[in-house]
């Protein structure tokens, strides 16, 4: 585990009106309330998902 790289994301900001494939993006990046965080694996995957929802999330 120790040679696999991660990213933490931040919800910053509410996703009440936004639309729902960036509620559903936040979702997947394991984002419920508020300021809640999460950490996950470094994928290109990840990153174009966090890129879409740059607004909601800050990288920490």
């Amino acid at each position: 585990m120790s040679d696999k790289k991660t990213v933490t994301v931040k919800l910053v900001r509410s996703i009440a009106g936004t639309r729902e494939s960036h509620r559903a993006t936040v979702r997947g990046l394991g984002l419920r309330k508020l300021n809640s965080t999460s950490t996950l694996e470094d994928t290109p995957a990840v990153r174009g998902m966090i890129t879409k929802v740059q607004y909601l999330v800050q990288v920490l």
